[in-house]
């Protein structure tokens, strides 16, 4: 196997690798398939054995992504006096990987507050793989690490989707990188600076909104440690293609969504459902949207085929042409596998015969695929049966195909969206939020 060497890095990756060698806080915006890892691994490795800058790192990570940190090590020959870790998986599986005293332990998020509450934290550099994913400032992630922040020397912030939900979230991100210094100590505060109440209930605020001018303030105040990339700027990216797919549903089918939605109950054939709130209420109508619901009961009643029909005619246009196929409900899953000859993403033996283009229709969920899956050998089609509220989900998911490595010059990504229903006002949802987040990218991006 050739190796490559630090000569094979972009431009931008160089350019990254300097910014995080400079600044010992860094929050680094990069477009999914930009080569997050190596950046930070190359950074780190300048770090450790040319400037003993640092000596011991700690990887936060999504739980399976901690191999992929491992094995990039592997591709290139300038890393390869890094030692690693992976202190993923059982008690005693962890506390031996803690033991080996390497030069980077990785760890998945879900177990900082173990590490930190056992009393193993030792390191002086701790860098956040999905960054976003500590937005939420309640969390035990986020206040584990809060504890020990002030002893952590650098610390680097990676993600592609930074504000997914909107610029509420870049508050939490930051505060745990500067302690506070660009966007303040406390969130009500920053609030108070920059928002206003949107949509309320007499003294009950449900969301905000910025002010005028805000948002470029809170650019500028973020601006010195921070840049984004688009891979679209950097990289030859295959051409991505949107499209929609419009079924539509019968005279009886709307009356009985419209009911549902207006009067929050409705009875159908097998069973009644009932709704507590709104917010359960875009959950049962996107239910609906897909084809089958819940009951009361916890039983599926199957409402229409119209996507599963939807999903025929496009597994016959590909001519055998893999398919990757989004789903979001467990139901959406058992109704597709028994209509179709399918297989489920779920192992790494999955994601290789998948890549070797040996499963004709696969299916994945975006909350597993959200990160760090290359799936861009295996095909170039994304089909969502059913989409989710999260941007970042809905980004990262499209970009298992959509990214450097995809040999297709043409990735599509289409939507199967069932006309005059709440798909239509999540499609809507997500580009409203992307724009949000383009305005964020853009305000900070890096001229390299």
């Amino acid at each position: 196997m050739n190796l490559l060497n630090r000569d094979n890095l972009h431009g931008y990756q160089k350019f990254s690798v300097g910014f995080i060698e400079e600044h010992p806080c860094s929050a680094i915006f990069l477009d999914c398939g930009c080569g997050k890892t190596i950046i930070t691994l190359t950074a780190v490795n300048d770090l450790l054995f040319d400037s003993f800058d640092v000596h011991k790192v700690l990887v936060v990570c999504p739980l399976r992504v901690g191999m992929v940190w491992k094995n990039e090590t592997q591709k290139w020959s300038h890393l390869k006096l890094l030692n690693l870790s992976v202190a993923i998986g059982t008690l005693a599986e962890r506390k031996a990987a803690l033991a080996r005293n390497a030069d980077i332990t990785i760890i998945n998020r879900e177990n900082v507050d173990w590490l930190v509450e056992n009393g193993g934290f030792d390191y002086d550099m701790v860098v956040i793989d999905e960054l976003s994913s500590f937005k939420n400032h309640t969390a035990k992630r986020f206040k584990a690490l809060m504890k020990v922040r002030p002893w952590v020397r650098r610390i680097v912030g990676l993600t592609g989707t930074p504000s997914s939900n909107g610029l509420m979230d870049l508050w939490a991100e930051f505060r745990l990188l500067d302690m506070g210094e660009r966007l303040g100590k406390f969130i009500t505060r920053y609030r108070e600076c920059y928002f206003m109440p949107d949509k309320r209930s007499g003294q009950q605020v449900f969301s905000y909104r910025p002010r005028a001018g805000a948002e470029d303030e809170i650019y500028r105040r973020i601006s010195d440690i921070t840049i984004s990339m688009k891979c679209t700027d950097h990289l030859k990216m295959p051409e991505l293609i949107s499209s929609q797919y419009e079924v539509i549903l019968s005279d009886d089918e709307r009356k009985q969504y419209e009911r549902l939605k207006c009067e929050l109950a409705v009875t159908l054939s097998a069973g009644e459902i009932t709704v507590a709130n709104a917010a359960a209420l875009t959950n049962k109508l996107s239910q609906l949207a897909n084809g089958a619901i819940y009951d009361d009961a916890k039983h599926i009643i199957e409402f229409h085929s119209r996507k599963l029909d939807a999903l025929e005619d496009i597994i016959e246009s590909a001519n055998g042409n893999p398919l990757l196929v989004a789903y979001w409900f467990k139901h959406d899953l058992e109704r597709i596998a028994k209509r179709f000859e399918v297989r489920e993403i779920k192992t790494s033996k999955d994601i290789t015969e998948w890549n070797a283009g040996k499963i004709p229709v696969a299916l994945i969920h975006p909350a597993s695929a959200g990160h760090g899956l290359n799936l861009q050998s295996g095909g170039s089609t994304l089909v969502w049966f059913g989409l989710t509220w999260s941007l970042e989900l809905y980004q990262q998911t499209n970009a298992r195909l959509w990214r450097q490595g995809q040999t297709s010059g043409t990735v599509v990504i289409q939507h199967i969206i069932a006309k005059g229903t709440i798909d239509e006002r999540v499609l809507r949802a997500l580009s409203q939020k992307e724009l949000t987040q383009n305005a964020l990218i853009d305000a900070v991006k890096a001229e390299v």
